[in-house]
């Protein structure tokens, strides 16, 4: 069974809560993560942050289709996890750490069970570059958004 679980960091010339600020806006992903074509808002907490969201990401083999619920431990941690949808299942998570002198250290981790049926349709090259696609290229993104903000 093909299951992908990673993780990867960097570091960002940004303070925390500017990162934090990035990471924990949920609503605006698609804006600054390639991969991630559409999400829509389905419900948002107490502080009005999305709580529940739809999701649609292009994972190269297929376009995948799911709901995430997400939970934040701000302004260090948002988790999210597959509530229901086309994959078996789906976590991950952003852990921010504060370097200081403006200095953030972000990292993405994410796991991944495609399920018996999209399982067929990965080998060991295709979840090398389903890795490349979803978790290697994450955190430059979320650099790149902090730093030109």
């Amino acid at each position: 069974m093909a299951k992908l679980s990673d993780s990867a960091s960097t570091d960002i010339a940004a303070p925390l809560d500017a990162v934090w600020s990035i990471v924990q806006d949920v609503a605006d992903w698609p804006a600054w993560q390639a991969a991630l074509g559409s999400l829509e808002i389905l419900e948002q907490d107490g502080d009005g942050r999305v709580s529940l969201c739809a999701v649609e990401f292009d994972a190269k083999v297929t376009k995948i289709k799911m709901k995430l619920g997400c939970s934040y431990a701000a302004p260090t941690r948002i988790s999210f996890e597959r509530v229901s949808g086309d994959l078996s299942s789906l976590s991950g998570s952003w852990q921010l750490d504060d370097l200081g002198d403006g200095q953030t250290k972000a990292t993405y981790q994410l796991d991944v069970n495609p399920g018996r049926i999209l399982n067929l349709l990965l080998d060991e090259e295709r979840v090398g570059k389903l890795r490349e696609t979803l978790v290697d290229v994450r955190p430059g993104e979320l650099k790149a958004r902090a730093e030109a903000a």
